[in-house]
C-alpha cells in the first residue's frame, strides 16, 4: 500500500505517522459515547472540571431542600429565585472580570451602594427622569472603575489597596448623599420598578429559548465549517447536535417551569444578557483573548505587544459597571434605596460566587457562565434555609464551606493541569 508523503524541509514525513503523533488533544472528538467519554475522561484526569462539580452540586442542592420542604422546586420559589440573584449576579460577572487578571476588586458593593444611592437621590429628591437617573447612576459606576484601574494599572498601587480604599471612600460617599434619612422610597410602578416586577407572557419565553437554540446552531456550524475549510480538525455533525440538545435541556425545562407562575422575568433576561454577552466577548473577540492573556502572565503578554495597562483599566471599569447596574436592580427590588444598600453580604456573595461558579483565583482561567452558575447555588441555598427557616449565621457557614470546597477543587485542578503541562495560571 502507498502512502502519501510531504516534504518539510528535506525531510519526508509520513502522513500516518504524523496523525500517530498527533497530540490527541487537538483531534475531533469521535462522534460516538465512545470518543465522548474518552474526551470527558482526558479533561477530568488533565484537571479540566468545568461546570461538573457546580451542576452535580446544584442537583444535590435541590434533591436535599425539596426532601426537606417541598415548596423548594416550586415555580413560584424557582421564580423568585431568578429575581433574587439578578442583582448579585450582575456583580459577580464584574469581579469574574477582575479574577481573570488574578486580581480583585473589594469595592464593588460600596459602588453598588453608591449608585444606588446616585438614583435614588437624581430620580426622588430632584425629579428628574428615571431613565436619565439609571444613565447617572450607570456612568458614576464606569467612572469609579476608570479611576481604579488608571491609579492601579498606570501608577502601580496593587489593586487590593486601591479597592480597599474605595470601599471605604464611596461607602462614605454614599452615606453622606443619604443624609439624615437613611433611606429613599423609589416609585412602585415607574422604569425603576419595572426592572424587577417585569414578567413575559409564555410565548416570549418559548421565543426566546427558539432564539437562542437557532443562534447556537448557526454559529456553531459556521465556526465548523470555517475550520474545515482550513484543514482543521473539526465536530462532526452529530457532536454538535447532541451539544445543542444538552443546551435545549435546561432552557425548555426552565422557560417552562417558570410559565407556571408569572412568566420568565425581565431581571433574570438582564442578568444573563449580560452574561452571554459578556462570554461572547471573552472567546470570540480579540479583546477577551487579552484579557486572558494579561491574566496568566502580564509580563510575557506586554512584551507580545498587549497593552497590558489599557486592558487592566478597561476590566476594572466594566466591573464596576456592572456592580452599578447590581446596584439599581437592588433598588428596582426593594422600593428603595438606603445606607445598607450595597453594604451588606453582597460583596462577599458576589465574589463567592465567581469561585465557586469555577473562576480560578489564580487567574486566567474561567468564563462568564461561572456568575450564572455560582449565582444558582449560592442563591438556592438562600432560598433553601429561607424555606426551612433557618438563621443568616448558618447561611453564613454553609456559604463559607462551599467556598472552601470550590477553592480545593480549584487548586487540585491547577496542580493537575500543572502536572499534564497545561499551565497554571
Amino acid at each position: 500500500m502507498s502512502q502519501q508523503t510531504h516534504e518539510t524541509e528535506g525531510v519526508e514525513v509520513s502522513e500516518e505517522n504524523t496523525a500517530a503523533r498527533r497530540d490527541p488533544r487537538l483531534l475531533s472528538t469521535v462522534a460516538s459515547p465512545r470518543g465522548w467519554w474518552d474526551a470527558v475522561r482526558r479533561n477530568l484526569k488533565g484537571g479540566e472540571l468545568g461546570p461538573v462539580p457546580v451542576i452535580v452540586g446544584l442537583i444535590l442542592i435541590g434533591l436535599v431542600f425539596q426532601s426537606m420542604n417541598d415548596r423548594f422546586l416550586s415555580p413560584q420559589n424557582l421564580s423568585n429565585l431568578t429575581v433574587q440573584i439578578a442583582a448579585v449576579g450582575l456583580m459577580t460577572t464584574g469581579v469574574i472580570m477582575v479574577l481573570l487578571l488574578g486580581e480583585i476588586d473589594l469595592s464593588i458593593g460600596s459602588v453598588a451602594g453608591l449608585s444606588a444611592g446616585v438614583l435614588a437621590v437624581l430620580a426622588v429628591r430632584h425629579g428628574i427622569s428615571e431613565w436619565v437617573a439609571i444613565g447617572a447612576a450607570v456612568g458614576i459606576g464606569l467612572l469609579v472603575g476608570l479611576l481604579h484601574g488608571f491609579i492601579f494599572a498606570k501608577m502601580g498601587v496593587p489593586a487590593f489597596v486601591v479597592t480597599l480604599a474605595g470601599l471605604l471612600g464611596w461607602q462614605g460617599l454614599h452615606l453622606n448623599l443619604m443624609g439624615s434619612d437613611g433611606s429613599i422610597n423609589t416609585s412602585a410602578t415607574g422604569p425603576i420598578a419595572m426592572l424587577t416586577q417585569t414578567y413575559f407572557v409564555p410565548v416570549v419565553g418559548w421565543f426566546l429559548v427558539l432564539v437562542a437554540l437557532l443562534a447556537y446552531l448557526v454559529s456553531v456550524l459556521a465556526a465548523e465549517r470555517r475550520r474545515r475549510q482550513a484543514g482543521l480538525p473539526c465536530k462532526p455533525l452529530v457532536e454538535v447536535l447532541f451539544r445543542a440538545l444538552l443546551l435545549a435541556v435546561p432552557l425548555v425545562g426552565g422557560v417552562w417551569i417558570l410559565n407556571q407562575y408569572k412568566g420568565v422575568p425581565l431581571a433574570f433576561l438582564i442578568f444573563v444578557g449580560f452574561v452571554v454577552v459578556l462570554d461572547l466577548v471573552l472567546r470570540k473577540t480579540r479583546y477577551g483573548r487579552m484579557v486572558y492573556a494579561v491574566g496568566g502572565n502580564s509580563e510575557a503578554a506586554r512584551r507580545a505587544g498587549i497593552r497590558v495597562d489599557f486592558i487592566r483599566i478597561t476590566v476594572f471599569g466594566i466591573a464596576s459597571t456592572l456592580a452599578a447596574i447590581g446596584g439599581i436592580m437592588l433598588v428596582s427590588r426593594n422600593f428603595a434605596a438606603s445606607v445598607s444598600t450595597g453594604g451588606g453580604a453582597e460583596l462577599m456573595m458576589a465574589i463567592a460566587a465567581a469561585v465557586i461558579g469555577g473562576t480560578s483565583l489564580f487567574g486566567g482561567r474561567g468564563n462568564a457562565y461561572s456568575a450564572l452558575l455560582g449565582g444558582l447555588v449560592l442563591g438556592a441555598i438562600t432560598s433553601g434555609l429561607l424555606l426551612l427557616q433557618m438563621d443568616t449565621s448558618v447561611r453564613f457557614m454553609i456559604t463559607a464551606a462551599v467556598l472552601l470546597i470550590a477553592v480545593i477543587l480549584d487548586a487540585v485542578s491547577r496542580r493537575g493541569r500543572k502536572t499534564h503541562a497545561r499551565g497554571g495560571g
